[in-house]
């Protein structure tokens, strides 16, 4: 009775994509750590991640549940930024507080998306509202 409810596809995008937003946030918190350090080039969450995720859901069909577990997400240079300083260090301080914040904006709606998700289950379990 649990298995099903746990391997709804919304509850497995939701935990995939928090385990990319907790990611995102190490990532984000190396570059700043880095700022200074000569030659240190940019981290974030691998590009493959978005667009693989986007593939499976591109035709309009819902992949299984399953499927999402393979996914997943990791650390990766990102190739699209260019160095801001002579001594080759890719990170800008500004940038990085903006998508500090906009990564925190995301956790927080996907972690009240899961915790929804494990209320309705105790919701459930219990037979009463918590």
């Amino acid at each position: 009775m649990i298995q099903p409810v746990a391997n709804s596809l919304n509850y497995q995008l939701a935990r995939k994509l928090l385990d990319a937003s907790v990611l995102r946030h190490e990532a984000i918190a190396t570059n700043i750590a880095n700022a200074e350090t000569p030659g240190f080039r940019r981290l974030d969450v691998s590009a493959d991640f978005a667009s693989t995720l986007r593939a499976r859901f591109a035709d309009g069909s819902r992949p299984a549940p399953g499927e999402l577990a393979s996914l997943t997400p990791k650390l990766a240079e990102d190739p699209s930024v260019r160095a801001v300083r002579p001594d080759g260090n890719s990170v800008e301080i500004e940038s990085e507080l903006l998508a500090m914040n906009r990564n925190h904006v995301d956790h927080e709606f996907l972690t009240d998306l899961v915790s929804r998700h494990i209320k309705q289950l105790k919701m459930a379990i219990n037979g009463r509202v918590i």
